[in-house]
């Protein structure tokens, strides 16, 4: 289990680094658009490669940062049913919805995306739009961004089957809505306090 663990941590680095390192696209994107809409203001001139520039930016923010989203356990779940279990009980709904639902999905999407991303280098597909990008940068996004989610999910399902078995500690633990909530509202009431 030991040569598993020490992968999960590799694939939790990768994708730690990676996380963090599109964050800056979001930037990127509003600088852009910013410079895209004076230009456009002062100039009265525009170009559809800049809004599909935008567009890419913050699609790549968006796929490339899935698999962070996963490893922080940001991604939205019902709380109102999934709270009502023990902690065991929500290990095994985590452990069998990663198997389950999310790698499947992962997979499928990786074995749809390598032919579409080929088919379009292979085409030198462009957009539609007058002066508009090529479109193989945006659709290889997709294949690195499900590539990447599949891999959080490995790690996911290592780390979830280690807290089972009692070798690590849990590394996201559970915290209800409403228990988080408080304990907001204990760490305000403290900074107030100071």
């Amino acid at each position: 289990m030991q040569v598993f663990l020490a992968l999960s941590r590799l694939i939790d680095r990768i994708t730690e680094a990676v996380g963090k390192s599109v964050a800056w696209l979001i930037l990127v994107a509003i600088v852009v658009s910013a410079a895209n809409a004076i230009i456009r203001k002062v100039f009265s001139t525009s170009s559809n490669a800049w809004l599909e520039l935008q567009w890419y930016l913050y699609g790549a923010a968006f796929l490339l940062a899935a698999a962070y989203t996963l490893k922080q356990n940001e991604h939205i779940r019902i709380d109102i049913v999934y709270g009502m279990f023990s902690r065991r009980v929500q290990h095994w709904i985590d452990l069998l919805g990663h198997i389950f639902f999310l790698m499947p999905f992962a997979v499928l999407m990786i074995v749809y995306f390598v032919p579409y991303l080929g088919q379009s280098i292979r085409s030198g597909e462009v957009s539609n739009n007058a002066g508009g990008l090529p479109l193989w940068p945006a659709k290889s996004l997709l294949l690195i961004g499900f590539g990447l989610l599949a891999l959080q999910g490995v790690s996911e399902i290592i780390k979830k089957i280690a807290v089972m078995r009692g070798l690590i500690p849990d590394p996201t633990p559970f915290v209800s809505a409403h228990s988080a909530a408080e304990q907001e509202a204990e760490t305000l009431a403290g900074e107030i306090r100071k």
